[in-house]
């Protein structure tokens, strides 16, 4: 086979590809996806950026203020997730987690008979006070970084301030909740004008 039969079978080949090339392409053009500016449907789980004018999402209060008016009954009922790792009753066994009877005020990693992670045992100088189970609570792996506990933490700082009344509950000396913290003052109103304020001069010299 001479050249010239190579060279038609090569610009053959060529044409081909071209034609399919722009089949391709003139296909795109006509059946573009146009999406539209707000989806149909909403996929749940997915938010949409906050605008300038969005509400600001409530910051969180102090742990006392969720205290002062927790739910000891609601506690019990949050604190059945936890029931299949902890015990709450006098002298139960440690399970997965540690006994946790009397827990509230009691020295962090001291009970009996439980290993510990490192990351808790560096903290056995501390108490299990209010804050100590609220930000343990809220997320024990941000408390106590490497410890050993999978629990994400209670979200809603009302379930987890029942979550605290209930364990408080379970001791032979419960100690009282503490009180709610005075709310902030209100900022003081705005000053009166000053020529509304002060008396004129020819009033005040009699």
């Amino acid at each position: 086979m001479d050249s010239f039969e190579w060279n038609k079978i090569f610009g053959g080949l060529l044409a081909g590809l071209l034609a399919v090339l722009g089949v391709s392409i003139v296909s795109d053009e006509m059946f573009a996806r146009h999406l539209p500016e707000k989806p149909g449907y909403e996929v749940a789980g997915v938010e949409e950026a906050a605008g300038n004018d969005a509400p600001a999402a409530e910051a969180e209060k102090p742990a006392a203020f969720y205290l002062a008016s927790a739910d000891v009954a609601k506690g019990e009922a949050v604190f059945k997730k936890c029931a299949a790792c902890h015990n709450v009753d006098p002298g139960g066994a440690n399970g997965t987690g540690p006994a946790l009877h009397g827990v509230v005020g009691r020295p962090i990693a001291a009970a009996a008979g439980f290993s510990y992670s490192d990351a808790l045992k560096g903290m056995a100088g501390k108490a299990w006070d209010w804050d100590a189970l609220w930000g343990w609570l809220k997320s024990p792996k941000a408390y106590a970084a490497g410890n050993k506990m999978s629990f994400a933490g209670i979200a809603k700082p009302e379930d987890r301030a029942a979550v605290i009344a209930y364990l408080n509950s379970k001791s032979a000396s419960p100690l009282p909740l503490p009180a709610a913290p005075a709310e902030e003052a209100a900022p003081a109103e705005a000053a009166a004008p000053a020529e509304e304020a002060a008396a004129p001069a020819d009033a005040a010299a009699k």
